[in-house]
């Protein structure tokens, strides 16, 4: 890029979007629209909103001419016919020439080894070129010291095998991580540091020796891909003091090199590549893990890391089992301040004032298709610097943010439940799930046929066929042609999303069939075509990614693919269901949730004595609550009165209002307004906790769960009332939902860990909110059901009884 950023690369697809146009059309395209700084006039008149549509009609600038009596706008027609001339002009400039004879071949321009530094420098220096001879001599003494076979005996003294004394000592001793950042932004070319690439396996066990000697160190790996459970490893950093850090290079293997124009040209690499790449240098993972492996898996060493979990997990597909996994920065900063970006390089900048090299420094910009060609091909020196400036980053990260949690009373939070939890969701992602792709496949064509038929229907109810898919299209159908009414509007027009069309159910049968349909394409999509494709050829198994820093109430996302949106109440969410099956023979699946979780917790935070009772009890509470609201006896309750009822009781937790409430109803606002206040009557602590809690949120700018998680309420004393009442809402929800969120997480590390003290088989396989779901040896059923329902119902005291509801059989919708 011009401005010196990051390089952007246009692939086929990019053009498309950016241009509306196939790449080979930009000439043409250029031929229209010009280019000033290269001197190409193009079309006097005609821009790129013009220039698009053209070219997308015609195809090329010798189409256009060949049809102009098809151009619509006679004004276009005619300044295309008076600017022929410069038209073809235009394409001749913008042509590139291919076939110009070079003396040289591509081959005699490929970098090689180290350049000979002496001459480059006196050459520069001969040109004038001060900066660049500078820089030049920064990277001639890094690289002379990577190429040192006994970099790191440099660092470590043999007699006791720790970090020697170096010049940067005073500073390091200066550096004050209760108050954190310095007074100015700092890089890796101003902020003093010892990054050591270890060459040899010599150098791994001298690191190894130094790793085995501390109570925790940092660790960050570098890798092919995003995904751990198929991305490679290219390089290991370690890191034990701050401003230290060391760089194991891994050798990456069988790279396929075919359609990256060579060496030279590989697309997206900011200079020439460094012929010190992952595929000449680097020593042999296997090796390299054998010597690390006792230190890695030393549960007296504590292990730092920035999202550790994808390390830990990667190195779990290399034989590794990583352990313990004592603090993580990402996971820390997100318990400290929910709100913000939670990556390395943010938090950096944030609590050091240090700015990272961005990866795109080292190996460019990188596409899906080209990220492991370019990991493979970047300078293993730059690698090297970046990856220990990770680890370095890492713990400095670390001595800033842990100091902090616990000024806020937060640490207990993180070291009793969020970082624990993270080896219980390493392994649980390891497993992965055990899917029937045979069974889903006769699911879509039953889906398929199901959305035809309503496609059907809707175009009857429409009069007529048009693009379901499209907004505006439905919008005239729905609103023009069919004349309903909505009150909701966009920046394209009137609203056709679910709520709209929720609202729309009792106005013409057509919003229905809109909401099934789009139900159908939207679970085919998601699960039953993508499922069968997201099957690991490895492991034979589906691998979702469960994110602890995400959701702001503290509960436990899934991504990659989603195996919590799968709904339970649809056939359609059945059907998908079905096919989650046992990986092991004449194996179970076993699943397990709380009942009513949040109105328990709700009845134990407020202490409400009705609530309290009717859970100790073991009434229905939904009954209870309607004989409360409408001054009936329990036995006089129907079903109408307890799905109000029960309407009320999931409502007040999230705030709800007499409008809110009467709309899930379909009923008068006021009956809602009068509804609502009986229910404050009949349970009263409940109003006072909703309250109280408000006016704690406007006092202190946050609210807490039971184990002192905490939601900050930016907008709770805002003078928009609409802004100022979302907050209130949330304020509200937030101490009940997080806490369930932290009951889940307790439960999930105790089954865990008593999986593995009672060597059991069987394995945790999903979290779905406040589901559990175990693939489950048959003959260890009878135990898994009693050890799962035990220690959920046990996981923290309350002050009514925790229930969980488990179920067993042959797949996730019969256990269920």
């Amino acid at each position: 890029s011009r401005d010196g950023g990051a390089m952007e690369v246009f692939d086929t697809e990019m053009v498309r979007q950016k241009y509306g146009l196939d790449p080979k059309q930009i000439i043409d395209y250029l031929a229209l629209v010009g280019d000033s700084s290269d001197n190409i006039p193009g079309v006097r008149g005609i821009g790129e909103k013009t220039a698009t549509p053209l070219l997308q009609k015609f195809g090329s600038l010798a189409g256009l001419y060949e049809h102009l009596e098809d151009v619509d706008k006679k004004g276009i027609r005619e300044k295309l016919i008076n600017e022929r001339e410069n038209a073809f002009l235009s394409y001749e400039l913008a042509t590139i020439d291919c076939h110009v004879q070079l003396p040289i071949g591509i081959d005699q321009l490929q970098y090689g080894v180290l350049p000979d530094y002496d001459r480059l420098e006196s050459l520069i220096l001969d040109l004038g070129f001060k900066s660049l001879a500078a820089r030049l001599h920064k990277e001639k003494e890094a690289a002379l010291k990577s190429e040192s076979s006994e970099a790191l005996e440099e660092v470590l003294s043999p007699e006791t095998k720790t970090v020697k004394e170096v010049s940067i000592e005073d500073e390091l001793e200066s550096f004050n991580f209760s108050i954190g950042a310095p007074s100015e932004e700092q890089d890796i070319h101003t902020a003093p540091h010892a990054y050591v690439m270890v060459k040899t396996i010599d150098g791994v066990r001298e690191l190894a020796t130094l790793l085995g000697s501390v109570k925790e160190f940092c660790i960050d790996t570098e890798t092919t891909g995003q995904d751990a459970n198929s991305a490679e490893i290219i390089g290991i950093s370690f890191s034990v003091r701050p401003a230290e850090a060391f760089y194991i290079p891994i050798r990456l293997h069988n790279v396929d090199l075919e359609d990256t124009g060579g060496l030279l040209f590989h697309e997206g690499q900011p200079e020439s590549v460094a012929s010190d790449n992952a595929m000449t240098m680097g020593l042999e993972i296997t090796d390299v893990l054998d010597v690390l492996r006792s230190v890695l898996e030393n549960e007296r060493i504590g292990k730092i890391g920035q999202n550790i979990k994808y390390d830990a997990l990667l190195l779990q597909h290399y034989g590794v089992c990583m352990q313990p996994l004592v603090f993580d920065t990402m996971i820390a900063a997100y318990i400290y301040r929910f709100d913000g970006a939670h990556s390395m390089d943010a938090l950096a900048l944030e609590h050091l004032k240090y700015r990272p090299v961005p990866l795109t420094d080292v190996v460019g910009t990188l596409r899906d298709t080209t990220a492991r060609r370019s990991m493979a091909l970047a300078s293993t020196a730059k690698m090297s610097e970046y990856g220990a400036e990770d680890a370095d980053i890492t713990l400095r990260l670390k001595h800033v943010l842990k100091p902090r949690l616990a000024e806020d009373n937060l640490l207990k939070l993180c070291e009793d439940v969020e970082f624990p939890l993270i080896e219980v969701l390493r392994t649980m992602e390891y497993h992965g799930v055990k899917i029937d792709s045979e069974l889903l496949a006769l699911a879509s064509k039953e889906m398929e046929r199901e959305a035809d038929n309503l496609c059907h229907k809707i175009y009857e109810y429409a009069g007529g066929p048009f693009n379901i898919d499209s907004p505006k299209q439905l919008q005239d159908i729905l609103f023009v042609k069919l004349g309903l009414k909505s009150g909701r509007k966009t920046k394209t027009g009137l609203s056709t999303n679910a709520a709209v069309l929720e609202d729309l159910r009792h106005e013409h049968p057509i919003a229905e069939c809109l909401l099934a349909y789009r139900q159908y394409q939207k679970l085919r999509g998601t699960y039953v075509d993508a499922l069968p494709k997201l099957v690991n050829p490895k492991t034979g198994m589906v691998h979702t990614n469960y994110n602890q820093a995400v959701v702001a109430t503290g509960r436990i996302s899934s991504t990659d693919p989603n195996l919590q949106n799968i709904p339970i109440r649809t056939e359609m969410g059945r059907d998908i269901r079905k096919a989650f099956v046992s990986r092991f023979p004449n194996g179970q699946i076993l699943s397990a949730d709380y009942s009513q979780i949040e109105l328990r917790i709700m009845a134990h935070i407020t202490r409400d004595a009705a609530l309290v009772e009717a859970f100790a009890n073991h009434e229905d509470i939904h009954t209870r609550t309607a004989a409360g609201v409408f001054g009936v006896p329990l036995e006089g309750v129907n079903r109408e009165m307890r799905r109000k009822a029960k309407e009320v009781n999931y409502g007040i937790m999230y705030g709800i209002g007499a409008y809110g409430l009467a709309r899930r109803l379909g009923i008068p606002q006021k009956e809602g307004s009068e509804i609502i206040q009986r229910y404050f009557a009949a349970f009263p602590t409940i109003k006072k906790y909703m309250d109280d809690t408000v006016i704690f949120a406007r006092k202190n700018g946050y609210v807490e769960t039971l184990l002192g998680r905490r939601r900050y309420m930016r907008n709770i004393g805002a003078a928009n009332q609409a802004v100022r009442s979302a907050d209130e809402r949330a304020a509200i929800n937030a101490p009940i939902q997080g806490t369930a969120a932290e009951l889940i997480k307790i439960a999930m590390i105790n089954i865990h860990r008593e999986i593995i003290k009672r060597k059991l088989r069987s394995i945790m396989i999903m979290q779905v909110h406040d589901e559990l779901v175990f693939d489950v040896v048959p003959e260890e059923a009878d135990e898994m059901m009693a050890l799962v329902t035990e220690l959920m119902s046990n996981a923290m005291p309350m002050a009514v009884p925790i229930e969980a509801d488990a179920g067993i059989g042959r797949t996730w919708f019969e256990a269920h």
